[in-house]
């Protein structure tokens, strides 16, 4: 396992009565970019500025590197912080705003030059030098805040939903061009975000919060193709929930009985990742299927053509066709189901009785006791 470069351990916070974060414990590797991801009033932002310094803890203790830090003012813990807001100072012009950090430490004019031509650089900036704050726009004055967080050379960059102002279009140029500058830098980054998107095409790692605990933390595909819970699975993209009773488990299988039908899940764990919750014969589950897992045949082929997969007869009953994809409503075992159909032909626009088809190893299985 790489280096712990940030250490979270059992750390508690409250606003009054109201207990924000809960024992919350996380490592975070050097060189890694974390999101704390999770819907408003979970804590990830309390976790994040709790890092930087500008909240102290009731409880635990926070490392960077091998120091503790709990007693570090924020400006002494080398862990700079970009704001939602960008917090930029309209009176300055943007060669000020990058600088102002430098020019407080008191730092040689030629080093100071030095670093700015490197950083402005490094997120193409240079042509804006001169400009004031109010005469760049959105996506520039998020370049603007990011180097002047990162001409400061800190060991851990803190991004507090730093793209939520930006329109959708420019978001996703922007997050391709942080995570490509992330990569490069090899800087320790943490990042603060409610959108699932960004969270899954940006990160190393996903920390996915709830009611101010950690629900989950692992790789991108980790937490979408095998979550932890029902809460994980439902908030990280668009999930089908089907409940049954554990028939059989062997090694060709999990045997599930659902609606009055068999389901095979044959679910394939990463090399050294064994299942957190291996089910049980007997035993009450919930499965969680992504739309995209699920296809659709009109006319159903001899049996032996399936033989690896689940088929199993149903309906559609309404889609909605949106260019590159095709989002389906349909029933089957009982329960409505979501279907994603990707680069369809003009043709699939249907409605009526189908047969489903979902692949054994698309199937994963969430014990209902920690749903």
């Amino acid at each position: 396992m790489a280096q712990a470069h940030v250490i979270i351990r059992e750390v508690s916070k409250c606003f009054g009565k109201t207990k924000v974060l809960d024992t919350i414990s996380l490592e975070i590797e050097k060189g890694s970019f974390t999101t704390l991801l999770g819907p408003s009033g979970c804590g990830k932002t309390t976790l994040l500025r709790t890092i930087a310094g500008f909240y102290d803890v009731e409880q635990g203790e926070i490392f960077i590197g091998e120091k503790k830090v709990n007693d570090v003012p924020s400006h002494l813990r080398n862990a700079v912080m970009v704001f939602q807001d960008y917090a930029l100072f309209p009176h300055m012009n943007i060669r000020e705003n990058i600088t102002y950090g430098l020019r407080i430490r008191k730092m040689p004019q030629d080093e100071i030059e030095k670093k700015l031509e490197t950083t402005a650089g490094y997120l193409d900036i240079k042509n804006l030098l001169d400009r004031t704050p109010g005469e760049i726009s959105g996506g520039q004055q998020q370049r603007v805040a990011l180097a002047r967080a990162l001409v400061m050379e800190p060991e851990v960059l803190l991004l507090d939903e730093p793209l939520s102002n930006l329109d959708a279009k420019l978001r996703v140029s922007i997050r391709a061009e942080l995570r490509q500058l992330q990569q490069r830098l090899k800087i320790t980054t943490i990042y603060v975000t409610h959108d699932q998107a960004e969270a899954l095409a940006m990160s190393d790692t996903i920390a996915i919060m709830k009611g101010g605990k950690i629900m989950q933390v692992g790789s991108p595909s980790d937490v979408y193709y095998r979550p932890d819970n029902a809460f994980v699975a439902s908030f990280v993209g668009t999930v089908n929930f089907i409940d049954g009773t554990v028939r059989s488990v062997s090694d060709e299988g999990v045997e599930v009985e659902t609606g009055g039908t068999t389901i095979t899940v044959r679910e394939r764990q990463p090399a050294g990742k064994p299942a957190a919750h291996p089910p049980l014969p007997g035993e009450k589950i919930t499965l969680s299927i992504r739309p995209e897992s699920i296809r659709i045949v009109e006319h159903p082929a001899p049996a032996a053509a399936f033989r690896d997969e689940n088929v199993f007869r149903g309906t559609i009953k309404d889609y909605i066709f949106e260019g590159s994809s095709i989002r389906y409503w349909g029933e089957a075992l009982g329960k409505e189901l979501l279907i994603d159909v990707f680069n369809p032909v003009e043709n699939a626009l249907h409605t009526g009785d189908v047969w489903f088809r979902i692949d054994p190893e698309r199937i994963h299985v969430i014990p209902q006791s920690i749903t």
